[in-house]
C-alpha cells in the first residue's frame, strides 16, 4: 500500500522531535543545581500522569498457607490493594532473620505469575542470601484471573490481552491500568513495612518484563524505596516506535511523553537512588535505547555525586530474567542493604515450590475468597458514578469540551494528492479516483477517493455528494453504496483504515480487532502523547468535509458503517456545515463498553474519562436528520 506508513512515519517524527528536545534539555544541564531542579520536576510530572488513589485502605493481610524451606519458610498471603480488592502473593522469609532489607519482587508476563519456576528461583535465592521477599501476583496472572474459562478461550484473553481489554474500558472511566498495577505494588511495600522481619529502611523493587516495567515505574513513584532493578524494559520509547513495538497497557502511562519524558527519567526521578538497569543482548526491549538510558541517568547521578550508584547491564540472552541478570542483581542488592562487595552465587539446590503450593486463595482463584470483587466491578462501579454525576451542557459548551478532549486543533481545507486511479472491473468498469489529503501539516493522513464510473484527476464541483466514513476499507465498501441521479460518492479512509491501515507493526496476525495488533499499538501511543487517535479520525473527517464544501457541494451526507460511526457522529457535532447524517452498525453508546465483561470495540474508538463528559445517545440527539442502526460489536471482517 502505497500510504502504509504513514501513521507508523507520523508517530516516529513525533517521538523523534519529543527525543530531540529532551536531549537539548539534558545538555544544558551542568550543575548539580540544575540537576535537582530536573529530578524533582520529572518526578512531579510521573506523579501527575499516574492518577494514583489519595488515600489508603486497611490491607486486612491473611497468611492462607506456610511450607518449609531449607533456611527459610514460605507464606502464602493474601492483602488487599483497595476495598475487596485482593492481592496474591507468596512471602519468603530466611530463618532466624531480625529486621532484614526487604525486595519487592514484581512478576512479569507469565501467565502463572508468582508460580512461575524462573520468578521463584529469583525470590528463594534473595530470601537464601537474607532478604524478606514478597512476590505478588499480577492481576490476570496467577491466581488473579479476571476472565472466565470461557471468555478466555473465545477471545483469547491470556494475560497480555486481558490487560489489554480491562484497560480500555478502565480508559473509558478516565483510569489507567498502569495506576492501578502500581498501586498493588505500592501497597505491597507497605505490606513488607508492617512486618517485624523487615527492616522498613532498606527495601528493593525487582521485576523482568512487565515486573520490570512495573519496577521502573514504582521506583518513580515511591519515596521509601532504598535500591531498584528494572530488568528487560528500560529502553527509550523512541526505538520502542522506531522498532514498531506494541505493549501492554500498563506500559503506556498517559501524557507521559506530552510531558516530554523517557523511560529513563523514571529513574533519574529518584536519583541519586541506588538502581540497576538491565537488558538482554537479543531482546525486543532494544538494548541500544537501554544503555542511551543509562547514559542519561548517569549524568544526572554524576552531577550530584553519585554516579556509581546508578549500573548498567546486558546480558547475553533474549528477553528474560536469566541467570546472568539475576547474578548481577543479586550481588548489586548485597552491596547496596549489606555492604558485601563478593557477589553471592546462587544456589541450585533450592527448588522452586509446585504450583499448588504457592496458592493464596481456594483452589488457586481469588474468585473463591469470600471478599473478591473483581476489577470489572470497580470498572461498572465508575462508570455508574460518571454517568449519573454528568451534568447537561449547552451544544456549545460540549463541543468545545469536544475539541479539547479530541485535540482536533484548527481545521482548514487540507491540500491534497493527485494519485494514480484505481479501476475495478467488476459488474461494471468502475474507475475509483484517489485524492491524499494532508490532514497534517506536510503529512497524507487520509485518503479521499471518487467512486465513479469516469476516470477524474482533479475534484469536481457537484451540487450533492455522499461522505462515506468506512469500517475497515472505504473502496471496497463503497461498492454496496448505490447513489441518486446527481449525487456524487466519496469514501475517506481515515488515519488507520483502508489505505492508511499501517503495513507493519504485525503481531502474528494482521486482525484489526485484536487487542495486541497494530490499531492498539497507535491507539495506545495516542495515550502517551495526550493526542487521541479518535480525535485524528474526527479531523480527517472535518477537513474532507471542508474540502467539499470548498469545491462546491451544498447538500452533503454523511454515511458511515460500523466504527466508521463513532468518529463521523463527532465531527457531524463538531462541524458547521449542514448535513444529513447515517449511522450503520455502530455501537449503542461508550457506556455499553463498559458494561459488558469484554467489548471487541477498539481502543481507537474511545476517549479518556468519556462517560463523565458525554455519550454517544446524546451525541445523536444533536444532529439533526440522523439515523442510526445499532451492532452490539463491531463486525469482523
Amino acid at each position: 500500500m502505497l500510504y502504509g506508513n504513514a501513521v507508523q512515519d507520523y508517530y516516529v517524527d513525533e517521538i523523534r522531535k519529543i527525543h530531540a528536545e529532551r536531549k537539548a534539555r539534558l545538555a544544558k544541564i551542568k550543575t548539580r543545581k540544575a540537576a535537582e531542579s530536573y529530578v524533582l520536576d520529572v518526578r512531579r510530572k510521573i506523579l501527575k500522569a499516574f492518577h494514583l488513589p489519595t488515600g489508603k485502605c486497611p490491607l486486612k493481610p491473611v497468611v492462607t498457607g506456610e511450607h518449609k524451606m531449607p533456611g527459610m519458610a514460605v507464606r502464602n498471603i493474601v492483602y488487599y490493594s483497595r476495598p475487596e480488592y485482593p492481592v496474591t502473593g507468596l512471602l519468603f522469609i530466611p530463618d532466624k532473620v531480625k529486621k532484614a532489607p526487604g525486595v519487592l519482587f514484581l512478576c512479569g508476563h507469565a501467565g502463572e505469575g508468582k508460580a512461575s519456576m524462573t520468578y521463584q528461583t529469583c525470590a528463594i535465592n534473595l530470601a537464601a542470601q537474607g532478604f524478606v521477599v514478597l512476590m505478588i501476583d499480577p492481576v490476570s496472572q496467577g491466581e488473579r484471573l479476571q476472565f472466565s474459562v470461557a471468555l478466555t478461550r473465545k477471545y483469547t484473553l491470556h494475560c497480555c490481552n486481558a490487560h489489554n481489554m480491562q484497560g480500555k474500558q478502565l480508559y473509558l472511566d478516565g483510569e489507567y491500568f498502569c495506576a492501578w498495577r502500581a498501586w498493588d505494588a505500592i501497597r505491597g511495600i507497605d505490606y513488607l513495612q508492617t512486618l517485624p522481619e523487615v527492616d522498613g529502611t532498606r527495601i528493593g523493587l525487582t521485576g523482568n518484563s512487565g515486573g520490570g516495567t512495573m519496577t521502573t515505574f514504582v521506583n518513580a513513584l515511591d519515596d521509601r524505596l532504598t535500591m531498584a532493578a528494572p530488568s528487560c524494559y528500560v529502553t527509550t520509547w523512541r526505538h520502542e516506535v522506531e522498532n514498531e513495538l506494541p505493549a501492554d497497557m500498563e506500559q503506556m502511562p498517559p501524557d507521559i511523553l506530552r510531558y516530554g519524558l523517557d523511560m529513563a527519567d523514571f529513574v533519574i526521578a529518584r536519583a541519586p537512588r541506588p538502581t540497576l538497569i538491565m537488558g538482554q543482548k537479543n531482546d525486543f526491549f532494544d538494548p541500544r535505547g537501554t544503555v542511551e538510558a543509562w547514559g542519561d541517568a548517569e549524568k544526572i547521578y554524576s552531577l550530584l555525586g553519585a554516579g556509581d550508584n546508578v549500573k548498567v547491564f546486558i546480558g547475553p540472552d533474549g528477553h528474560g530474567y536469566h541467570g546472568g541478570n539475576r547474578a548481577q542483581m543479586y550481588a548489586f542488592f548485597n552491596l547496596h542493604a549489606f555492604g558485601r562487595k563478593k557477589a553471592p552465587r546462587e544456589n541450585g539446590s533450592l527448588k522452586p515450590l509446585p504450583a499448588e503450593d504457592t496458592w493464596a486463595a481456594p483452589k488457586g482463584l481469588v474468585k473463591n475468597l469470600k471478599c473478591n470483587k473483581p476489577l470489572s466491578g470497580f470498572i461498572n462501579e465508575f462508570a455508574g458514578k460518571l454517568v449519573s454525576g454528568r451534568r447537561k451542557r449547552s451544544k456549545p459548551e460540549l463541543r468545545k469540551k469536544l475539541a479539547d478532549i479530541l485535540q482536533t486543533g484548527r481545521i482548514d481545507v487540507p491540500y491534497y494528492r493527485v494519485l494514480r486511479i484505481h479501476y475495478r472491473d467488476d459488474d461494471r468498469y468502475i474507475a475509483v479516483n484517489r485524492f491524499a489529503l494532508e490532514t497534517e501539516p506536510g503529512r497524507v493522513m487520509s485518503m479521499l477517493k471518487l467512486c465513479n464510473c469516469d476516470s477524474t484527476y482533479h475534484i469536481p464541483a457537484c451540487e450533492k455528494a455522499i461522505l462515506y466514513i468506512p469500517h475497515l476499507d472505504g473502496e471496497t465498501e463503497a461498492q454496496k453504496i448505490r447513489v441518486k441521479a446527481g449525487e456524487s460518492l466519496f469514501a475517506l479512509d481515515v488515519r488507520g483504515i483502508g489505505e492508511l491501515v499501517p503495513s507493519g507493526c504485525d503481531q502474528f496476525d494482521r486482525k484489526f480487532f485484536e487487542e495486541y495488533r497494530y490499531d492498539y499499538h497507535y491507539a495506545s501511543l495516542g495515550i502517551m502523547l495526550h493526542r487521541p487517535v479518535l480525535g485524528g479520525k474526527v479531523r480527517d473527517i472535518l477537513c474532507a468535509l471542508e474540502l467539499l464544501k470548498e469545491r462546491g457541494v451544498k447538500e452533503i451526507t454523511l454515511m458511515a458503517e460500523g466504527q466508521g460511526t463513532i468518529p463521523a457522529l463527532l465531527a457531524a457535532v463538531l462541524s458547521d456545515i449542514p448535513l444529513a447524517v447515517k449511522l450503520q452498525h455502530g455501537p449503542e453508546s461508550w457506556e455499553s463498553m463498559v458494561r459488558k465483561e469484554v467489548t471487541r470495540w477498539p481502543l481507537s474508538c474511545m476517549l479518556p474519562g468519556i462517560l463523565g463528559v458525554t455519550d454517544l445517545p446524546e451525541l445523536r440527539k444533536m444532529v439533526k436528520n440522523l439515523t442510526f442502526s445499532l451492532a452490539e460489536e463491531p463486525p469482523e471482517a
